[in-house]
């Protein structure tokens, strides 16, 4: 008896090939289609808001976007939001390039060192374990109430996050690239700057993205606690005086500038993925 069309010597039928449908993979939408699905979901989610509010929820207590949208207009067409928006601006950059700077030269320092990165190793732990609010106050004391103590609160909050990613790529270094290099002659500082940091800038780089928000958090601390500018003076007041509106409206600048904060980043890493080394 003849096999039947389509089946495969000994009675076994042939397998049809399995088709996957790629059609929900987020790998297969494009840039402009998720921009676009983006910014539905958003205005889903404010549409919600909008209508929930004064019905679900007492307006007081949530306001609304149209206020919320209202009290942003305000702010910039009279000008009063740009000097506060400014203060924070200068110093969570301020307070992030010195905690980044520092958090990448210690986690280099002991990453390299195995010796001091075990002498200070309780000391390092212990002092990251303080809650850095916390510190605040002290800062405030030290440097007073200008724009110094914001900085400062900023940096701390940066440096450690940093420091431990950094530490972490510098350990993860593929010893056969630099026993190569030694091998051939290298001085210390090119195996610095030709194995060690190329290998580590994908960790330095996620510290970095994860420091972004914090430094922002820091400089809004700050200025919650004591200051007459910026931001989180800006929350401060607006809950001060119940203006809900006004409290969600400061959110909403932080928001957007914690994107562009990250995005800048981001864009940062692209340009130095090509400076990456790749081990064996």
């Amino acid at each position: 008896m003849t096999n039947m069309a389509g089946s495969q010597p000994g009675g076994t039928e042939a397998a049809a090939p399995v088709v996957r449908d790629k059609r929900f993979g987020s790998a297969d939408v494009s840039k402009p289609v998720m921009t676009v699905l983006q910014l539905a979901f958003g205005l889903l989610l404010l549409g919600g808001w909008q209508l929930a509010s004064g019905r679900l929820v007492d307006d007081f207590m949530v306001s609304n976007p149209v206020s919320v949208v209202a009290r942003l207009w305000e702010w910039f067409v009279t000008g009063t939001i740009w000097g506060h928006v400014w203060a924070t601006v200068y110093a969570t950059l301020v307070g992030f390039v010195i905690g980044s700077v520092v958090g990448v030269v210690s986690g280099v320092w002991l990453g390299l060192s195995p010796f001091m990165s075990r002498l200070l190793n309780p000391y390092i732990w212990g002092f990251n374990a303080l809650p850095k609010v916390a510190l605040a106050p002290l800062f405030i004391l030290w440097f007073g109430l200008d724009i110094n103590s914001k900085i400062a609160l900023a940096a701390v909050l940066v440096v450690f996050l940093v420091f431990v990613n950094t530490f972490s790529g510098v350990r993860e270094v593929d010893d056969d690239l630099t026993d190569s290099l030694r091998l051939m002659g290298a001085s210390r500082r090119q195996i610095l700057f030709k194995v060690v940091l190329p290998s580590a800038t994908s960790w330095i780089f996620v510290g970095l993205k994860t420091a972004v928000p914090y430094a922002l958090i820091g400089t809004i601390i700050g200025e919650m606690i004591a200051a007459n500018r910026g931001l989180g003076y800006l929350v401060q007041r607006s809950g001060s005086e119940f203006d809900t509106a006004g409290v969600f409206a400061a959110l909403v600048v932080i928001s957007v500038l914690a994107v562009i904060f990250n995005e800048f980043v981001g864009s940062v890493q692209l340009r130095m993925e090509g400076w990456k080394v790749v081990s064996r």
